[in-house]
């Protein structure tokens, strides 16, 4: 689905964003239970807003999220759904 234009009623598009999400300081704090119940929440809620996740990846003190976002929804409103779930 990587490089998918999504066609609506009259207009297309390919909306893709890089965000990176990080711990206060940097602290290292994020890993494996951790990860997959992050994993499994950000999953919850893009399914719930049809945002497509491309490809994710966590590191011990910052999540890497590449995502599709339909141009009908801002990349804030995605991202202050994601902060405050």
């Amino acid at each position: 689905m990587k490089n998918e234009v999504k066609h609506m009623a009259h207009s297309s598009c390919r909306s893709q964003y890089h965000i990176v999400f990080a711990q206060k300081y940097r602290r290292e704090v994020i890993y494996k239970q951790i990860q997959k119940d992050i994993g499994e929440i950000f999953w919850k809620i893009c399914n719930e807003m049809k945002v497509e996740i491309i490809e994710a990846k966590a590191c011990a003190d910052h999540i890497h999220k590449l995502v599709s976002i339909l141009p009908y929804m801002s990349v804030a409103q995605f991202v202050g759904k994601l902060v405050h779930e």
